[in-house]
């Protein structure tokens, strides 16, 4: 019982984690998907300890690691914040063009 409500913890944390990065509603958001994505490895952690499963043990320290390397780049490091807030100024001029631009292909 303890390890089947682990891993719906686990399949529900790495569902919701999965939008917060996919949506790309901005750095804090993607930083906050990263950090539920490095609580999930350590959920899939314990369950591969109770089902007595190395491999899913060492995959998770593994993307442990890469996730909080996420956190470290969206939320903590200074440099690579600005460059991300500058990119996602960027985007949204970007995004404006292409509408702008899909916008008169339709009309002619």
């Amino acid at each position: 019982m303890q390890l089947e409500i682990i891993e719906w913890m686990a399949a529900i944390g790495a569902m919701a984690a999965a939008v917060l990065i996919a949506a790309d509603w901005g750095r804090h958001r993607t930083g906050t998907g990263f950090i539920l994505f490095a609580i999930v490895s350590v959920l899939w952690m314990v369950a591969g300890y109770l089902n007595d499963s190395p491999a899913m043990i060492v995959q998770n320290a593994i993307l442990l690691a890469i996730n909080m390397y996420g956190v470290w780049r969206h939320l903590i490091s200074p440099r690579e914040k600005r460059v991300i807030d500058r990119l996602n100024e960027v985007a949204e001029q970007a995004k404006r063009d292409v509408e702008e631009e899909l916008s008169e292909e339709k009309q002619g």
